[in-house]
């Protein structure tokens, strides 16, 4: 699903919710959202069970507060932000004297190539990238992940992370040069004629 339609999905759902407290419509939100926000708070608590609770609680308060839903401009970010701000409430309370940094959240990727198009890719090439992404520092990957598989746009990255979109374009920039030597490429940036 390309970012447009998901984003124009979510929308959708988040006005269906917000106006008419349509119930099918916050469990296709539920289904849109769930895994992708499952595994992020996985990445930051380290436990799947804790982070479908937190998750979890994060749809309870969704609906909860559905009719002031409109008033969220983007709400994937929104759920992204409630996911990450849990977690981290979640290992405070675990721990009092812990830290977090980007550095210790570890996510898992799904494949990149999902569609039949890109099965053609040979499976040692596939292999490579998947070893590269792997790899990465966790900082690195989490941004990563965010960028080329959840499709979220560098400056909402920026937002959930509290870093800036500078901070976010020079780590993909890495990442994909880091890839792209895996697997015997190499990344160059389109000069502005598309070239």
């Amino acid at each position: 699903m390309d970012k447009g339609k998901s984003y124009t999905t979510v929308k959708d759902l988040q006005r269906r919710i917000a106006v008419y407290e349509d119930e099918a419509a916050y469990k296709e939100l539920f289904k849109t959202l769930f895994n992708t926000l499952t595994r992020f708070a996985t990445g930051i608590v380290q436990s799947k069970e804790t982070a479908e609770e937190i998750v979890s609680d994060v749809f309870i308060k969704i609906w909860n507060d559905r009719a002031r839903l409109n008033e969220i401009e983007d709400l994937q970010l929104y759920m992204f932000i409630a996911t990450k701000n849990n977690s981290l409430r979640k290992l405070k309370q675990q721990s009092k004297n812990s830290t977090l940094s980007l550095e210790d959240i570890n996510v898992e990727m799904d494949s990149l190539y999902l569609n039949p198009e890109d099965k053609i890719m040979s499976n040692e090439t596939l292999k490579s990238i998947e070893n590269a992404i792997d790899h990465l520092p966790n900082r690195a990957r989490l941004i990563f992940k965010l960028a080329k598989e959840d499709k979220m746009r560098y400056k909402e990255i920026g937002a959930l992370l509290n870093i800036s979109v500078k901070t976010v374009d020079h780590q993909l920039a890495i990442s994909l040069k880091k890839i792209a030597t895996a697997i015997g490429t190499s990344v160059r940036k389109k000069d502005k004629s598309g070239f």
